[in-house]
This record gives structure tokens, sequence and C-alpha cells, in this order.
């Protein structure tokens, strides 16, 4: 249930239209990356390392050469240009060259004509290596007491936060020491591509990612061709969540397919894709609050280290995130943070839904809790004491600018109906263990629990974040229609929908075609950060803009509108059939929008306005345990949520949904295991996701408090539900069992030890 019913004429900004590829998902006949084909392709696979750390000392492919119906073994020295990548560093090698610093690293690759084939030569490579003992413990890794994973040391990026005395003192005092797993995006549609040499001598890749032009930049780099000889168009994408703005197959695709002139499809399975994309980063959190009796903060000190695994991908950025927000969504005059990404043999992370935020948000939630025992007051209440609101300052010292609802979202949640206790024989769908009748509800005890989180919205610290978008728009047939081109990448949230929406607002037409996405145009950035809608959105709606200003041009009404198909003017009334106006003639405009300006943090301080927009959300969670055998059942998880404005309101609840669903995962059960820097349970057999009978009902109430600098006033809706839903569930855990439970996921043995 929402608060957002509207729907307006048209299928334009407010309403919820059918999804375009919405039919196609559902029957399963939507054309995934994965399902691509060329007549005359072969298939590339990767050897992996076994080893979190090793010395390389020998590479011999000679046997896999010869298996029949073998077309090319690649290594090092096959890389014809940089052999270095990255996101934001260019740290980690193609092909592995002397060393190996994470388990699964990439140290060949082998191309043949069918993929069981290549699987059978790539076994016979022969790679001798000396073992090293794996760097292992981000907090070791940082303060120098282990061995060095790079040359350069063990930290990525150490960002300090400072505001007010550093020295205050305060009447209540908690602390605590929190971790978060290593947690797993889990997209269900694996890493798959397919590379094309053409007939310059360039190569056209077909990719299921995140950012073509970042992964365009990193390709040319490593195969030594110009940027216009390396063209990517977009895949059909099954899911993302951060984990494909990483590069996977796309280098390895490009190298065979250049190599071997031929067509080169490679697809990971499951446990590939957990050796072959980033994750989310682990955390280990110390935190101390100081308060008055009243429960109001006096100050909070924190210590962060993420662990960043063994190359940096998006590291830094993280570690600003969740230092900058690592006191959440509250005012506190006096904040000492420090929060430091690690390198180590360790899977590498990088991006995931909520960005560093979600690991702060665990820690900094459980503190507040801790702090309404201590002052003896609701959880809520002393979450509402302490509330920020529109005007509060950042510790960065950067203010809230535009709405920030914090005590509202709370109240909201709080106000809410809880769901009836039962009472008399239960059906065992409704109880922790489900039907595996573990129990008929003796020993099950119901908690509830609060949570509120804050996540900063588009790229921040000064980073160029713009998006280029064209517009067109002519005569087909006997109506108007409008084209969109845009490099921005649909990994199932909508936006092509949304597009589609604010075209039909904009032009006043109703057919509107969304092109393929490639890099013919401009970049448009990463689908991340909750920042398409915002940025890719406020592109096409100035490319809209600049065509009504040409068409306002041509027939002389400067106050000229588009409107169901009609020129008109807001003074003289309707002038025209927009049909008549465009005749034979095509519209064609281009634009490249930015949204405000953000500072790069000060090194010593932390201090600037690193951040566009800021987004806030708040859960109640109802939980059943089984106190005795150590299971959760999650009952109902209602939110609230502030989205400035909900352009789309059935997707926003569908990003509401499926946010809190990633973030009751991390709470109960979603963390990729590790012993020694290996991976114990790449599969899902073994690493479980909630699936429907995991999610509870979900009441949610939508606000649209409209941020004046954003497009439409709308605020980035996908990651914040992420962020409070964790801490929300383990404090409803907390309240049924009396644990102090301090790390996520919570495992029975957490409950009942």
């Amino acid at each position: 249930m929402t608060t957002v019913e509207r729907v307006t004429a048209a299928e334009g900004i407010g309403s919820s239209p059918r999804r375009p590829d919405g039919i196609v998902k559902v029957r399963g006949e939507f054309a995934y990356s994965s399902d691509l084909w060329h007549e005359d392709m072969v298939w590339g696979v990767t050897l992996r390392s076994p080893h979190p750390s090793a010395r390389i000392t020998a590479i011999d492919i000679t046997e896999a050469l010869k298996v029949p119906g073998v077309e090319a073994v690649l290594t090092h020295e096959d890389v014809p240009g940089v052999n270095r990548y990255g996101l934001e560093h260019p740290d980690q090698p193609v092909l592995a060259v002397d060393v190996v610093r994470y388990q699964g690293e990439p140290v060949a690759l082998v191309a043949a004509d069918h993929p069981e084939t290549a699987r059978r030569a790539m076994k016979r490579i022969r790679v001798e290596y000396e073992l090293l003992e794996p760097v292992t413990d981000a907090e070791e890794a940082v303060r120098g007491e282990a061995p060095k994973v790079h040359p350069n040391g063990n930290v990525v990026r150490h960002v300090p936060v400072r505001r007010g005395d550093q020295s205050a003192t305060a009447e209540v005092v908690v602390s605590g020491v929190y971790e978060v797993g290593m947690q797993d995006q889990a997209f269900l549609g694996p890493e798959s591509g397919l590379a094309v040499p053409a007939e310059d001598g360039g190569v056209d890749l077909y990719v299921a990612t995140q950012w073509l032009h970042v992964d365009q930049r990193q390709i040319v780099a490593a195969l030594g061709l110009p940027e216009d000889k390396v063209r990517l168009t977009l895949g059909g994408v099954g899911g993302a969540f951060g984990g494909r703005e990483d590069l996977s197959i796309q280098i390895h695709a490009c190298l065979l397919a250049l190599h071997t002139g031929k067509p080169v499809k490679m697809v990971y399975n499951r446990e590939e894709s957990f050796y072959g994309h980033v994750h989310r980063h682990p955390a280990k959190m110390y935190y101390e609050h100081g308060a008055g009796r009243d429960g109001k903060l006096v100050y909070v000190k924190a210590r962060l280290f993420l662990d960043g695994g063994a190359y940096a991908s998006s590291t830094g950025a993280v570690v600003a995130n969740a230092a900058t927000l690592g006191v959440g969504p509250y005012d506190v005059d006096n904040v000492t943070v420090d929060c430091w990404g690690a390198y180590t043999n360790n899977p590498p992370c990088g991006a995931m839904r909520g960005f560093g935020a979600v690991q702060a948000a665990f820690a900094y939630e459980s503190q507040m809790d801790k702090l309404a025992a201590a002052c003896g007051l609701d959880p809520v209440e002393v979450r509402v004491r302490n509330a920020m609101s529109e005007g509060s300052r950042m510790p960065t010292g950067q203010i809230v600018d535009s709405a920030a609802p914090v005590a509202e979202l709370l109240q909201r949640v709080a106000a809410k109906p809880l769901p009836v206790s039962p009472s008399g024989d239960r059906d065992l769908r409704t109880l922790p263990g489900g039907v595996s009748n573990t129990t008929h509800g003796e020993g099950v005890v119901r908690g509830v629990g609060y949570a509120v989180g804050i996540k900063n919205i588009c790229f921040s610290e000064g980073f160029d974040d713009y998006s280029t978008a064209r517009v067109q728009l002519r005569v087909v047939g006997d109506e108007a229609a409008a084209t969109v081109q845009t490099a921005a990448c649909e990994v199932g949230q909508g936006l092509v929908t949304v597009l589609q929406q604010i075209v039909r607002t904009e032009l006043g037409v109703e057919r509107v075609t969304i092109l393929p996405v490639d890099t013919s145009i401009g970049n448009a950035g990463s689908t991340s950060a909750s920042r398409q809608t915002y940025v890719t959105g406020g592109a096409v709606r100035a490319a809209c803009l600049a065509v009504r200003t040409a068409l306002a041009k041509r027939v002389g009404a400067p106050d000229l509108e588009l409107v169901g198909g009609k020129v008109v003017s807001t003074r003289d009334g309707v002038l025209a059939d927009l049909v008549d106006v465009l005749g034979d003639e095509v519209v064609d405009e281009v634009v490249e929008w930015r949204h405000r300006p953000t500072e790069v943090l000060d090194p010593e301080t932390g201090a600037g306005n690193a951040h566009v927009q800021y987004g806030f959300a708040a859960h109640r969670a109802v939980v059943d345990v089984d106190v005795e055998l150590g299971l959760v059942k999650v009952v109902a998880l209602d939110c609230a949520q502030d989205v400035g404005r909900a352009l789309n309101p059935q997707a926003v609840l569908g990003q509401i949904q499926g946010g809190s669903a990633q973030g009751l995962g991390l709470a109960v059960m979603e963390e990729i295991q590790t012993r020694d820097g290996k991976i114990r349970n790449p599969s899902f057999t073994d690493y479980l996701i909630p699936t429907v009978l995991d999610m509870p009902p979900m009441s949610i109430d939508v606000l649209e408090l409209a941020d004046p600098n954003a497009p439409y006033g709308l605020r980035g809706v996908g990651e914040p539900p992420t962020i409070s839903s964790t801490p929300a569930i383990v404090a409803a855990i907390r309240a049924a069992t009396g644990k102090d439970l301090p790390r996520v996921p919570v495992r029975p043995e957490h409950i009942i030890g």
C-alpha cells in the first residue's frame, strides 16, 4: 500500500505505464547477453588461480594448444596494450604476470569451437606456483602488521572526518564493535558477452554491463587501440546492483576475438561468477556515542575498516561514503571518524547497493538502540530527538538544503498497525523454519525493531558527473514521434520506462522509442549511485526542452508547449498541429547535462560539499525468533521513504521492496564465507538469498517532498531501503532474544550461543 496513487494522461510523469520489457521477461522470451549468438563464433574460457596469494614461477600452454578445436591460448605476453585496468585505479592485471593476489585471478585464456573443448584445454595449462601467506585481516593490513599486498602498501584510502570539539565528554557513553560480512550482488544473469572482430581492425563488444564508456576506456588501453576501434553495445542485463561496474569478460573476449579473427562468446557459470565480480566490502567498525541523560548526542567517535580485497575497484569512493555518512541522519556537533579501505588477499570488493552506507548504518543504528536503553528511552524517541532536518549540517560541514524528514519517517513506521499476535494452531509457513516442521510455536518469541538511514545520491567529491542525451522529433505515418538515444544502461530498474514518460510529458507525444544503448553517443555514467533517473532523466528532459526551443523559434512563440500532439502557446492557446509544424523535417537535439558541482573532501578534516543530494528511509521490522533453534522469520518489514517526486509510483514501490529484500538477506542469510582467502560457498546452494517465501508483506509510505535542485524534484530511490532494512531486522531479533548481535548476517549460533 502506498500514499502515491496518481495517474496522469498520456502515460507521462506520475503514472505507472507497463514496462516495455515486462511481458517478454515474464514469458522467458527476453534476450539476455548470455543468449547472444553468431554463426561462426568460438567460445572463450578463463583459467583462474586456485590460490589467494602466490608467485607464478612458470606457465606452460603446450598441451592445451594440442587439443583439437582449440583456436587460441593466451597469457599476459599476448596483451598488446597495457596489462593493467581498474575502475578508479589501474592496479589489476588483465592476466597475471608474476603474482596472483586472490583466488580466481585470471591467468590465461582459451578459445575453442565448443565450451567443453575450451574447458578441457584450459585444464591442460600448467601453472607452477610458489605459495605465499595470504593477508586476510583488513585491520592488520592497515596497521602494517601484515605483508604488503601491493608494493605501495595496504591502504587504498584513509578518510578522516573531524568536526567540533575532539575531546568532548558526555554523561552517557555507549560503545560497540560491529562486523558486516561479505555480501554478493547475486544477480541471476551471469557475466556474459560476445566480441566480434571488425574489418577495420577493431572489435564490437556486446555485453551486460553498468557503464559502457568506462568499460571502453579500460578496454582500449589493454588492446592498444584507439577509442573509435572499440565499440560497445549493451546486451540484455539480468541484474547488476553494482557487481557489473567492474570489468569481467570484456577485455578477455576482445583479446580472443582479435587473436582468432572470429567472434568469441564468454559466459560464466555460477561458481565462476562468484570469483569474477566484486562484492560488498566486509567491515569491522568501532563506535562510541556520547550523549546527555536526555539522549541528545554530544559526540560520535568511530573507526571503520573496510576490506577491499586484492584490488582497488571503487574502494576509495566506498570509504568516503562510509566516513561522511558514518554518523547517520543525526545532528551531532562533535565528530571524530576515521575510515580505511584495505588491500588484502580476499576477493576484490567494490560497488554494491548502498555503497559504504550499509556497513556504517548497521553500526550507528545498533549504537542508537544501545543509547536508548542506557537513557531509558524508546528506540524511536531517541532517534527523533536527534533527527536531522532540512538545514542540518553534516559532519563534513555541508548543509542539507532540501527535505530531510527523518523524524516523520520514523513516526510514520512507528504508527503503523502491528501484525496481529498469533494464537492457536499456526500455518507452518508463518513460523521460523517453515514447512521443515521445526516448531509449532513453542520457543518462538516476537520482536520489533526500528532503523533509519541516509544515503548520498549521484557521484560525489568533484567527479564530473553528467549524461548525454539525444532526442529527435519527427512525423512517422500520421503522428509525431520521438526517439531517444543515451548510453545509460537499463539493468532491470526501469530506466527505459521513465525516459519514455519524461519525453511524453515534455513533448506531448505518445510514440517514444528508446534506441539501443551503445558508445556511439557520449557518456551517460554508470547505472549506480541511484543516479540515472536524476542525471540521464535530467539530460533527456533538457534535450526535450531544446527541441521545444527549436520549435518555438520556428513558429515564433517563445512560450510554446507541446500538449497532446498540439503546439500550444500559454498566451494564445493552440497554434497548430505538431505534425503540420514538423512536416518532413526532423528536430534533432543533443544535450550534455550536469547536476550542481560537488567538492573533494579536505584530506585532513573531511570537510567539503561532497555530495549532490541525500536520500532517507526508515524501517520497522517485526520478527518471530525460535530462541531454541536460532531460526528467524521476518513477519513484517514496513517502510517510509522520501522520494522527492515519484516519477513512476509503481517502479518506486518495486525499488523499495527490492532494496528491502537485499537488506533482509544481509541481516539473516547472505554471506560469502572465506577461509584463508578462499571462498567456501560459491554457489546458490550454499550462498542463500531471500525468495518470495522469505519476504513479508510490506506497508510502504512514499513521501514526495521535492528537492528544488533536482529534475522534477526527484530524489534517488534505489539504495536507501537497503540501508535501513538490515539494522531494523537485527534490532527486532535483539528485542526478541536479548542478545547483543554485533555481526551480520545473524546466524543461528549467534542467537542460541
